[in-house]
């Protein structure tokens, strides 16, 4: 035989082992867990955003709520001096001096800037003798309802009530960046809270007795909505909360700063929020720049009696504390990860170092022994842990190996010696026992790799069951401070895993009749428990409802991986049915079929569901109704394994109403 003592180079650098498990070991750290921070960091400051806009949202309710409690009031209060026997008393007087004083103790009483009375002609009553204001407020009461409504009065008919009310409407405008461009220099015109109730006068004549109040310039009421809005200690040291009374886009009532002892009266709102509010009536709930500063705003229309936009009710607060506390929460978060990074990954490199010697010296020397130089050795001296201990055991198994090697060359020897001395004898015979002997050489070799085989992968067993145990025993020891190590643990198992593997195979290739599978008692509920984290990213994906029904007490006797094969492959077509969401519901309970005890196991789901057509023939190999995903394999395995185990799969369904899988599979004896 020819010599293969040899040593013959690697083909890939021993070094490429380290990268390689090194590469997968930190791909989490420097990858993974960068990529999940920064989209948590993005869904917590859409949150964040979120609870800000759903903040201003409930303030803006509040100062609406407020508003429209003025409304109700004023008109309680006009309605409940037009019956009262007071007021009937000094409209029956016919004494008009008697009727004016009335009114005017009234209005100051109920804090009303006027109150007039308007008879069914158009003509008032009061000692001014202004004319009538045709509102519809006005109208509805003259014709015998009580009506309220916001109504803007222009600066002659404030003036005709009252001068001082006119006076008081008038504003000066200020010019505002990204307000819609005017040539307006002031607006005269009032904003007033207008109710007018029906009564009937001494002589029969029908009348309405009408009051209001006027918002501009009334900082007692913008004051009054900011102090219930914004109480103090609600907001962040640092921010402010204001509020707003527009009439169309020009501020009336505020208490917004234009300078530390002005109010913001006259500037207006930016063209972007005017053109959202009054002029396609949404509500505004965004950030916006008011007079100086960037608010958290939110702005409402406000409709008068004709039903048309005549001003905004606004709220808001100072942005930029909030602002910075979010940027001081990131920065916080991402410096804390990269100081954890920075502090672990070279602590994880020289553990690794450790682990990764070994390997790649048995790796190497892997390596040479299948190019041909069974001499090759790992060389290390002495084992600190499971895995140089493994390296050590494999040099002893190679001694073994390299033995035997001998004693099969030295018997070959000695067979072809004693074929040579036989070479005189007839050449036929010759020929015979030559193939005879090659034979009986290969029938020897095969046998003696076999056992050698055999007894490698057993003396491996034991190391790898040290090194589990141990491994088991330090994650018990550790507690909860094995978590820290998770990436390390993985990794070992994963290797010890591989190393089994390579265990298994070479004893179902020395003893192949030994390693042929296994069956396994189960309950049906520990398997589709099993299969759920399997399928939770696709859970996560719609809005789905899992229901878990689990009633069955018998046990199934079948391999428990051919089991959740099959139960996820129904799981995962059940929730590709539902893309829009719905219900996937689980069941178990016991069954007979047949004379035969067994249990069933449902997965049921109300997605698009089937036509008979299809049901006929989704069980036949390479059909599917996925046009791109699908292979056509999926329930044409599952029906195989299930009927291999004496057991049973069908299917019910309805287009539009959902489909349900049925298993049924003899109880475990």
């Amino acid at each position: 035989m020819a010599d293969t003592g040899i040593t013959t180079a690697p083909t890939r650098p021993v070094r490429s082992i380290r990268f390689r498990l090194l590469a997968i070991a930190l791909l989490p750290t420097l990858v993974i867990l960068p990529l999940l921070l920064g989209i948590t960091i993005a869904r917590w400051n859409a949150k964040f955003d979120a609870l800000l806009i759903a903040k201003v949202n409930g303030d803006l309710t509040i100062a609406h709520q407020y508003l429209s409690r003025i409304l109700e009031n004023t008109g309680e209060h006009i309605q409940a001096l037009a019956v009262s026997v007071a007021f009937r008393d000094a409209a029956g007087s016919g004494a008009q001096p008697d009727l004016s004083t009335f009114l005017e103790q009234s209005r100051q009483a109920l804090g009303l800037d006027f109150l007039i009375l308007v008879n069914d002609e158009g003509n008032t009553t009061a000692t001014d003798g202004q004319p009538r204001t045709a509102f519809p407020v006005v109208v509805s009461a003259l014709a015998g309802k009580s009506s309220t409504a916001i109504d803007i009065f222009s600066n002659q008919q404030l003036a005709e009530i009252s001068p001082v009310l006119a006076a008081r409407a008038r504003i000066d405008l200020v010019d505002t960046p990204n307000a819609v461009q005017t040539d307006k220099q002031s607006e005269t015109r009032g904003m007033v809270v207008q109710s007018a109730s029906p009564i009937t006068l001494a002589d029969g004549t029908r009348a309405a007795l009408v009051g209001g109040i006027l918002l501009n310039q009334n900082l007692v009421f913008i004051d009054t909505i900011n102090d219930l809005v914004y109480r103090e200690a609600s907001l962040p040291e640092g921010s402010k909360g204001t509020a707003t009374l527009f009439l169309e886009d020009v501020r009336v009532s505020t208490n917004v700063r234009l300078f530390e002892d002005r109010r913001a009266l006259g500037t207006r709102v930016s063209a972007a929020v005017r053109a959202a509010v009054l002029d396609d009536g949404q509500t505004w709930l965004d950030s916006a720049f008011v007079v100086n500063d960037w608010y958290i705003s939110a702005y409402e229309p406000i409709v008068d009696s004709f039903g048309k936009r005549v001003g905004m009710l606004y709220v808001g607060f100072l942005e930029t504390p909030f602002r910075q506390a979010k940027q001081t929460t990131l920065l916080t978060i991402i410096l804390a990860f990269l100081a954890v990074a920075a502090a672990s990954v070279p602590i994880f490199l020289r553990w690794a170092r450790a682990i990764f010697k070994p390997l790649e010296r048995m790796s190497d020397t892997i390596t040479r022994v299948e190019a041909g130089n069974m001499g090759a050795r790992t060389e290390l001296k002495a084992a600190s842990d499971e895995i140089g201990r493994v390296a050590l055991h494999l040099d002893g198994l190679l001694e073994q190996l390299q033995q035997r090697d001998r004693e099969l060359r030295q018997w070959n020897d000695e067979l072809n010696d004693r074929v040579a001395e036989r070479t005189s004898e007839l050449e036929l015979a010759n020929r015979q026992i030559e193939a005879t002997t090659k034979q009986l050489i290969m029938s020897e070799k095969l046998a003696a790799i076999g056992e050698i085989t055999a007894g490698v992968a057993h003396e491996i067993n034991n190391p790898i069951a040290v090194i589990q145990g141990n491994l088991d025993v330090v994650r018990s020891v550790l507690g909860e401070k094995a978590d820290e190590a998770n990436v390390e643990f993985r990794l070992i198992d994963e290797q010890i895993h591989r190393i089994s593997q390579i265990v298994t195979k070479l004893l179902q290739f020395a003893k192949p009749e030994e390693y042929a599978g296994y069956l396994e008692r189960h309950a049906a509920k520990d398997v589709v428990l099993d299969c759920l984290p399997l399928v939770q990213h696709l859970l996560n994906k719609a809005e789905i409802a899992l229901v878990l029904e689990d009633r069955a007490t018998r046990l199934v006797l079948m391999n428990r991986t051919e089991l959740q094969q099959v139960a996820v492959n129904l799981i995962v077509n059940a929730l590709h049915a539902m893309p829009n969401g719905g219900k996937l519901t689980i069941r178990t309970f016991d069954q007979n079929m047949d004379g035969k005890k067994g249990l069933a196991l449902e997965v049921e789901d109300t997605g698009v569901g089937m036509a008979p057509d299809l049901i006929g023939r989704i069980f036949d190999p390479f059909f599917s109704t996925k046009k791109r995903d699908g292979t056509g394999l999926g329930l044409s395995i599952s029906q195989r394994l299930i009927t291999r185990q004496g057991g049973r799969i069908s299917v019910q369904s309805e287009p539009g109403k959902g489909t349900c899988f049925s298993i049924w599979l003899p109880e475990a004896s």
